[in-house]
């Protein structure tokens, strides 16, 4: 397949009215279909059918994720373990703390555009590099590094919270969605960002 190329995707589990999280960054019933189906996902998640069908060749292939510092410390990174792909670039202007799981695949930069480029050369052809959504996925969006939009829509409506698209406060056009599939407690959507001629 030549046409494989790399794509870095901003992608997360986000409320119909554009919300990956409330103001304290607690996610409610937003992941409750990683455990409502008989699939396995992974060791953690169990989804219906159509959603791990969709699911697991996305996620194999991602081979780096980029995240926020924020995502990192409510995570304590994974435990030095990538949740998706074989490595990790977070934008921090703090480093790597001092001890912590110093053989993980972890890659400390200062700001967005050095993280795609980052984690563009750590994925290689052929894989995908992933960015969560957010204050730091919104930044690279309008810098316009993001080739596809990915969004998991859980039917709640927050009303408030962090946003899908972090701080973009300017219109961007997206193609009509080419991934539009139907799960248990979830819509699953991707598009392609419009390019400007």
């Amino acid at each position: 397949m030549g046409d494989v190329v790399t794509s870095v995707i901003m992608h997360n589990v986000v409320s119909v009215d554009g919300f990956i999280a409330d103001a304290d960054d607690q996610v409610g019933p937003l992941f409750d279909w990683y455990g409502n189906g008989d699939t396995p996902l992974n060791e953690y998640a169990r989804v219906s059918k159509v959603s791990a069908d969709y699911l697991k060749p996305t996620l194999a292939r991602i081979g780096t994720l980029v995240v926020g510092r924020h995502v990192f410390d409510m995570t304590n990174g994974w435990e030095g373990t990538p949740p998706a792909g074989e490595h990790l670039v977070v934008v921090s202007h703090r480093p790597r703390p001092e001890g912590w799981h110093p053989d993980a695949p972890f890659h400390f930069v200062d700001g967005v555009e050095e993280a795609v480029a980052k984690a563009r050369e750590l994925t290689g052809e052929d894989r995908d590099v992933g960015v969560a959504a957010g204050d730091v996925g919104g930044q690279a969006f309008a810098l316009g590094l993001i080739d596809e939009v990915a969004m998991d829509v859980v039917p709640v409506v927050f009303g408030s919270g962090k946003r899908y698209f972090g701080a973009v406060d300017a219109q961007h056009l997206l193609e009509d969605p080419h991934t539009v599939i139907q799960g248990d407690r979830v819509l699953h959507l991707r598009y392609r960002v419009r390019r400007q001629p």
